[in-house]
């Protein structure tokens, strides 16, 4: 007995070195808000496997907080921003987008939206120079000696970064301004003529007109990247490598593009062997409620509840706004659980109670549940998905006007607008998407389409990222676009020279029937005036 009970503590203890010989090193980097968020799942499913997460935390930060308790390892580094400065530009951010743009012409929204996207760049800069300027943190990342880099490259550096440590980086994000990131960077295909622009409010079935605006959104939205964007990150990265390189082939050397959509989600379209789509990552079967919240779900009867947030970063509205909106909430039969940290609404109804914190998701998934009203972040639209609950949508900003109108493409959303929204135009998009079948029909299945994969979103994202550290990088994946000027990719060069034989050709049947011409008429005018 004792023999086999030494042999089975040997057994143990190979197994467990053999898991940590085969757990990689990996380094996170830093990001914000929602991305975060749908980030930290991932990076625990990663620690269970045996992989040790080192994350970059920037000194100033939302959401990235070092203090709180975390399966994996922190890497701190300064920036000259302060937390006050970050805030500051939020609320100018949100006062656009929520309440001025839709007041403004199509002209004024674009000069304000270049004037967002080069303050934001300034910031991230700074950020980045936090790391790359930092001789100390270069040396503890170069020292580190990690086996891969995971980004979600809103903001900009971990190309450069990878490429500095001589490591293999992974992307994971929902999208960029018009597909430009992937399109150019990752050369992604995306035919203007069925592949909508990400937030040109199309879907992948357009008439003539719409695929002419699609094409113009395209190429306008490619100019203002270029200008606003990709012109000072060349200029940053050419000064850090000391020569002149441009930002996106560096961005186009990332090994995988882990991309957080799926079909449920999105339209179909083209796609390379190194594009995953995972969307919903962060879905999870739902969690006993608290207590107390249970109890008041319980009371709803048969009527059910309704879950309603506007995000992590929208913390209230104005009283205007929010006395509305409860007063809609308060014509609804159902009740209602409220995500909301401003002052009490006076027309608050007795079927709807504020939390400062919901567990969203946990919500989501109860069987009381009726709808959802959300801004239309992609991490709560999946958590309906994944649970097949209709919603209402009040997108503010970014990518939620785009994500709410897949969402109502599909027949599973109503979209209202805060600005122009009235009480009966809440309280009756709530009662549609209850009260009309099709929306629950509609949103159970998407969610079987969802649920009905190989592997879960997140096991096929972590086994994308072990195979790409097992391959050191996946070169054996990326097409040779990479490798073609931008005229070459379209065969323009192959097209001149078909061209170019057409038209000697043609050229030489033309000479040819005009020397037998001339030989043809010159011998019958030589016997013509022998004749004579």
């Amino acid at each position: 007995m004792k023999l086999e009970q030494h042999l089975s503590v040997c057994v143990l203890l190979l197994l467990c070195v053999t898991q940590s010989a085969d757990g990689g090193n990996i380094l996170v980097w830093y990001t914000e808000g929602s991305h975060w968020i749908n980030m930290k799942p991932l990076l625990e499913t990663l620690v269970d496997r045996g992989h040790q997460v080192t994350v970059l935390v920037p000194s100033t930060s939302l959401f990235m907080n070092t203090s709180e308790p975390s399966r994996f390892g922190y890497e701190p580094f300064n920036v000259s921003i302060s937390i006050e400065t970050l805030e500051e530009f939020m609320k100018e951010f949100f006062q656009f987008t929520m309440y001025e743009m839709d007041h403004m012409s199509y002209l004024q929204i674009y000069i304000r939206f270049i004037d967002i996207i080069k303050v934001n760049l300034k910031y991230s800069l700074k950020f980045l120079d936090g790391v790359l300027k930092s001789e100390t943190i270069m040396k503890k990342l170069k020292d580190g000696k990690y086996d891969l880099l995971l980004s979600d490259p809103v903001y900009p550096g971990s190309d450069l970064v990878a490429d500095i440590l001589g490591i293999p980086l992974v992307f994971s994000l929902r999208f960029s301004i018009a597909n430009n990131w992937e399109r150019h960077c990752g050369q992604l295909p995306a035919p203007p003529s069925f592949v909508p622009g990400a937030m040109s409010k199309l879907t992948d079935k357009m008439n003539f007109s719409e695929r002419v605006w699609n094409f113009l959104f395209y190429a306008l939205q490619d100019v203002v990247v270029g200008h606003c964007f990709w012109k000072e990150v060349d200029k940053y990265y050419s000064e850090v490598k000391g020569a002149p390189i441009s930002a996106c082939e560096m961005m186009g050397r990332a090994d995988m593009w882990l991309m957080r959509t799926y079909w449920d989600f999105d339209f179909p379209r083209p796609f390379l062997p190194n594009f995953k789509f995972v969307g919903g990552i962060h879905c999870r079967p739902a969690k006993p409620l608290p207590e107390d919240m249970e109890e008041f779900v319980q009371s709803s009867g048969d009527a059910g509840i309704v879950v309603f947030s506007l995000g992590s970063l929208i913390k209230n509205i104005t009283t205007e706004k929010a006395n509305m909106i409860a007063s809609a909430l308060a014509q609804v039969p159902q009740k209602v659980l409220w995500r909301y940290s401003g002052e009490k609404p006076a027309t608050l109804g007795a079927n709807t109670r504020i939390y400062d914190w919901i567990p969203q998701n946990d919500l989501l998934g109860h069987p009381k549940t009726r709808a959802f009203i959300t801004h239309g972040g992609t991490n709560g639209i999946y958590e309906a998905i994944y649970h097949g609950v209709p919603m209402v949508g009040i997108p503010m900003f970014g990518d939620q006007p785009e994500n709410m109108f897949h969402m109502k493409a599909k027949g599973v959303a109503v979209i209202t607008d805060l600005n122009f929204m009235k009480t009966e135009d809440l309280r009756d998009a709530v009662n549609t998407v209850i009260n009309d079948k099709s929306y629950k029909e509609n949103i159970m299945e998407l969610s079987r389409i969802h649920r009905d994969r190989p592997m879960s979103p997140r096991d096929e994202a972590v086994f994308w990222i072990e195979f790409t550290m097992r391959n050191k990088g996946v070169e054996h994946l990326r097409v040779q676009a990479h490798e073609l000027t931008w005229y070459q990719y379209h065969s323009l060069d192959v097209l001149v020279f078909l061209l170019a034989i057409v038209l000697l050709l043609v050229l030489l049947f033309i000479k040819a029937c005009s020397f037998c011409f001339r030989r043809c008429c010159g011998r019958k005018g030589q016997m013509k005036r022998k004749t004579e």
